[in-house]
């Protein structure tokens, strides 16, 4: 049976040259860099390596990189973390609807403890206007929040423009670029961010290591307390294992994100074109042009989401309908909501995430495969009898 992996927005297998390389941090070199003999000498050296490849990597300072846990720490911490630091300069904080939860649900959670927060609207192509964030800045306004690229329909946000006008008011700028690292070339000077963060195992790395880029000058409390470690801004034995497979992972998805963008785009826009043309009553959710180079996303109408990805996974395809944080959820996609979905139409998506290995053989299953599955459903779907029937 077939056995295909079309998630990769939601976790990728480890490179086999990274497990490689994180092995002996394992068993060998297994010693605690904040110790002082040598193995744990060693250790450090290998985790400030780690970092000086990470900050050249992003156009960072050494100093500037900050490790953690992952995504969500890093998202947590660079909110919670300011929000606190910047307090007696004001309580209004700017963010998206169409946030991954670990900043949204931050943000709800800041708006418990007295912060104002505002949640900017999204275009239909799910795009933040620059200008509606100019208009949304006041005085007491200390931090704006915004994701790089969306990880459920893929739209790249005009981050360096909205990098800019937060220059210009003096306002502290932070993007979750979960998704958008290892995919499109990011350089945090250019990209006119504050803070910045990332997670290794969307781009091939381990699971549970990420990082916080923090520019230099900007005061941010620990979310974390406890040791020294990290500066004394993120308390915790490093990851010594993870760290060094962070960083290679992240040299190996710049070496090959050229030759691999150019692959997927060209895998991508096939199935998109596969797809509008065999099967009605379809809509791709997101920019048409202005996207992640691996993201498909399609609403299906009459159906549900759930029962189309059971039936594919029968057939050996694996995809998702959303964010995989959100998978136990029966609720509609915030995502798919706030860039004009009714309800109904928002329950039947379903998100195709391409990686390197993906293949045009495995692009044309998926093309065979789903027509017949999206008719099954409909043909037991009372909103398509009743739409047959209005149109007949």
């Amino acid at each position: 049976m077939h056995k295909i992996y079309f998630d990769h927005a939601a976790t990728t297998s480890t490179r086999k040259e990274v497990v490689d390389i994180m092995l002996p941090y394992f068993t060998e070199s297994f010693g605690n860099p904040s110790s002082v003999y040598e193995i744990a000498r060693k250790n450090k050296q290998a985790v400030d390596e780690a970092r000086q490849k990470t900050a050249d990597l992003l156009g960072a300072d050494f100093n500037e990189i900050y490790f953690t846990s992952g995504g969500t720490e890093s998202d947590n911490w660079a909110i919670k973390g300011v929000a606190e630091s910047y307090k007696s300069k004001g309580n209004h904080i700017i963010t998206s609807a169409i946030e991954h939860h670990a900043v949204l649900h931050t943000c709800q959670y800041l708006e418990s403890k007295g912060y104002e927060v505002t949640y900017l609207p999204v275009d239909e192509y799910g795009q933040v206007n620059p200008e509606d964030v100019r208009k949304a800045i006041k005085d007491t306004t200390i931090l704006i929040s915004i994701m790089y690229a969306n990880n459920e329909i893929g739209t790249i946000q005009p981050i360096e423009e909205i990098g800019r006008i937060a220059k210009e008011r003096g306002v502290l700028f932070h993007t979750d670029a979960v998704q958008a690292m290892g995919h499109i070339p990011i350089d945090v000077k250019k990209a006119n961010v504050d803070l910045l963060s990332f997670s290794g195992h969307k781009f091939h790395g381990p699971k549970g290591i990420g990082a916080l880029y923090i520019r230099k000058g900007v005061r941010i409390k620990p979310l974390l307390h406890g040791g020294a470690q990290e500066r004394n801004r993120r308390a915790g034995t490093e990851n010594v294992p993870g760290i060094v497979g962070l960083a290679a992972a992240l040299e190996l998805a710049i070496r090959d994100m050229e030759e691999n963008n150019k692959k997927m785009l060209e895998l991508r826009d096939y199935i998109i074109r596969g797809i509008t043309e065999r099967i009605e009553h379809v809509k791709l959710n997101g920019h048409p042009t202005k996207r992640l180079p691996n993201n498909i996303n399609f609403t299906f109408d009459f159906i549900e989401g759930e029962s189309l990805l059971l039936l594919l996974d029968s057939k050996g395809i694996y995809c998702s309908s959303g964010s995989a944080c959100t998978s136990g959820s029966l609720d509609p996609s915030h995502v798919l909501l706030a860039i004009g979905l009714p309800h109904e139409r928002a329950h039947g998506s379903l998100r195709i995430t391409l990686g390197d290995e993906n293949t045009k053989e495995e692009a044309d299953y998926l093309l065979e495969v789903l027509p017949s599955v999206v008719q099954r459903l409909r043909d037991m779907s009372p909103l398509y009898e009743e739409f047959k029937r209005k149109n007949k």
